[in-house]
């Protein structure tokens, strides 16, 4: 297998070079994802068919050893650095494999030039043992002690403590790490076998999700960032797109964010039939550099109208996390290639809205070569006419829904169409 990795590996990477790709993350995972010590073997098996779609990053879950060992999904963590190498939580495996399982799955991934995502949990910990703890005055599960060695924590670590009585946000009754300790970030990012150092310089991770960054303040992920570099998103749950602008900014602009703003809004234009919905909707029509757009996830699944949902965020700006259960289990996979095909070779530029109202929604893309995104949330066949960025030329579906070409005048007009209940995507024949 390792064999035919590499060859095709050889052949992908020359592809790249000749066509650069824009930047399109997979979610490696799903709630509940099946126990075994599977999942990392699982998931690198699927690296070809995947970087042939266009997918060329990953994201995985977490991979620590974590209360509950072999049935917990991660983000409970106890020890930060067991992958799946000590015995200790009833199992010597996580959830997912082994630690030599998850090397080899990073190790394939980047055969193919493609980045590896971890998954950090550091507001809070679990499976800790109980310890007296003089500033609650009382027992406190806070006592961890660690089969790696490393990172061994006592109640002085987290919230309250001597240094600080409490952070942004506490998750579930956790023990809440305490960022201000110099002990804490000793071991996070700043030593050597720090947690940040030993997944970038050992397990040879390439980027950064950050669980519930409501937990802490912006400064930490900036820290750990200016510590080991590479992408980093965050996972700050809300739909007020300012207030996402302002978390990533507290990071000092290190970090992108998942847009939840642009999430909910898509909800309520694609299954509340109001298209208008999306008029400025979401972090990427503030900050789209700093977006990082999703139509459903792990935690939290409600649109419908998924297919929408999806041309929509690979036609337009920010950087698309397609999940895999929509493109393994759930979903026309070729509609999901075509759009991620449509992304990576014509969503260029700005965006301009050329109409919109409840039913219609009709976007341009300004850059080269751009494109323009009919959305139809009715059940007719719509037809509009609309003012292109392109005069006297030749345009086509690249969906494949329309198979007719329509010619732009000398100003730009033109007469475009899209199915009901569908969309078609527009661009230089």
């Amino acid at each position: 297998m390792k064999k035919i990795l590499m060859l095709i590996a050889v052949s992908s990477c020359f592809l790249i070079v000749l066509n650069a790709r824009s930047q399109i993350i997979m979610q490696a995972f799903y709630w509940d994802y099946p126990m075994g010590g599977n999942w990392w073997s699982t998931i690198e098996t699927k690296i070809p068919d995947w970087k042939a779609a266009g997918v060329t990053d990953i994201w995985l879950p977490p991979a620590q050893k974590s209360d509950g060992g072999k049935f917990s999904m991660g983000y409970n963590p106890y020890d930060y650095h067991d992958l799946g190498q000590y015995d200790q939580k009833q199992t010597i495996e996580t959830r997912a494999g082994s630690y030599s399982e998850l090397k080899d799955l990073i190790d394939t991934a980047h055969q193919f030039d493609m980045g590896v995502y971890a998954d950090i949990v550091l507001n809070h910990n679990s499976g800790g043992e109980l310890e007296w703890n003089v500033f609650t005055n009382s027992n406190t599960w806070t006592s961890f002690n660690t089969l790696s060695g490393k990172f061994p924590r006592s109640y002085n670590d987290f919230h309250p403590n001597l240094d600080c009585g409490n952070d942004s946000g506490i998750f579930g009754g956790f023990p809440d790490l305490a960022h201000c300790k110099s002990y804490v970030q000793d071991w996070l990012w700043k030593r050597g076998d720090s947690v940040a150092k030993f997944y970038k310089n050992d397990v040879k991770f390439d980027g950064w999700r950050f669980d519930y960054v409501k937990g802490f303040d912006g400064w930490v992920v900036k820290d750990w960032v200016d510590s080991v570099g590479g992408f980093a998103v965050g996972e700050y749950w809300d739909s007020n797109k300012y207030l996402l602008n302002d978390w990533v900014n507290s990071t000092g602009g290190r970090a992108s964010a998942f847009d939840f703003s642009l999430y909910y809004a898509m909800d309520e234009a694609f299954d509340g039939n109001n298209l208008n919905r999306l008029t400025n909707a979401g972090l990427i029509s503030i900050n789209p550099q700093k977006s990082v757009t999703f139509v459903a996830n792990h935690d939290t699944d409600i649109i419908w109208k998924k297919n929408m949902a999806y041309a929509y965020i690979f036609t337009h700006e920010g950087v698309p996390t397609l999940f895999y259960s929509d493109y393994e289990q759930w979903l026309d996979k070729d509609r999901l290639v075509n759009l991620m095909w449509i992304y990576n070779n014509k969503a260029k530029g700005s965006t301009s809205t050329l109409f919109v109202d409840n039913d219609e929604l009709i976007d341009q893309r300004n850059g080269s070569p751009g494109l323009v995104v009919y959305f139809n949330n009715s059940s007719d066949n719509k037809y509009r006419w609309v003012k292109t960025k392109w005069a006297n030329t030749e345009l086509k579906d690249y969906t494949g829904h329309l198979n007719y070409t329509k010619w732009t005048n000398g100003s730009g007009w033109v007469e475009l169409g899209s199915p009901g209940d569908d969309y078609s995507v527009w661009a230089p024949k």
